[in-house]
């Protein structure tokens, strides 16, 4: 069971209604615009387990996710990804499955080992649960796709799921980069506009979906996006679980 600390933070499983209600209430304020204080809250959080990363200090909840597990791939229309991807391509998949959503950090907080440490707990959480791949939605901040267009350039290049993965359009509303962007990436911008959490992802080898669906409700634009396990490399995953030690 997750429950690391490093440096000045401590990663944790939710242990009780008020854990899960803490971390609905940084989900609201990192993903709604609304000036009032609210939870973000929906019917897959009570089959999810709950990751806190917490100032060791003064216990203040600086960033959150949750994980839901599935056998395989028979199982991946009970994701949340499911409701915008057709993933019917992922159901071949024969190993264990979690994934990973409603990923943020308090906007207050700016340290880097925040993601650090909460990349220590999901390797911890891989680890423990013998799975095989992660997966979930990394999301752009708002909705204007052309404030991206290097970094969606870059993934369409470089980043894009194997044929035999690669999720197909189920949302009425996306924006299909792999076949209407023609410009080639600028890097350097590519990789400033990257949410940190999709570079990781694709630091490691993941891979993302041809398209984004723009999610008014939350202000994002997000790919599906997906990590095999065995495809990290050694050096990767001894550094990733250093970080758990």
């Amino acid at each position: 069971m997750i429950g690391l600390k490093k440096g000045r933070y401590v990663a944790r499983v939710a242990s009780s209604q008020d854990d899960i209600v803490a971390a609905q209430k940084l989900r609201f304020k990192s993903f709604h615009t609304a000036e009032i204080d609210g939870l973000d809250r929906d019917a897959f959080d009570p089959a999810c387990a709950h990751i806190l990363v917490e100032d060791r200090k003064s216990g203040t909840l600086v960033c959150c996710f949750r994980m839901l597990p599935l056998a395989d791939g028979n199982e991946i229309a009970r994701s949340y990804s499911a409701q915008f991807y057709e993933l019917s391509a992922l159901q071949s998949f024969a190993g264990a499955m979690v994934e990973m959503g409603r990923f943020c950090i308090d906007p207050a907080w700016k340290d880097p080992d925040i993601l650090r440490v909460a990349w220590a707990a999901m390797t911890r959480y891989v680890d423990e649960n013998n799975v095989e791949m992660l997966f979930g939605c990394s999301s752009f901040k708002g909705t204007d796709a052309g404030q991206y267009g290097d970094a969606f350039a870059m993934l369409r290049d470089r980043h894009l799921a194997p044929k035999r993965w690669l999720p197909r359009v189920k949302s009425p509303k996306v924006f299909q980069f792999a076949a209407r962007l023609r410009r080639k990436p600028d890097l350097a911008r590519a990789q400033s506009r990257m949410p940190p959490l999709l570079r990781s992802y694709l630091l490691m080898g993941g891979w993302v979906s041809d398209h984004a669906v723009v999610d008014e409700d939350l202000n994002t634009l997000h790919v599906f996006t997906g990590l095999e396990i065995k495809k990290i490399s050694p050096a990767r995953k001894r550094l990733l679980r250093a970080m758990t030690a």
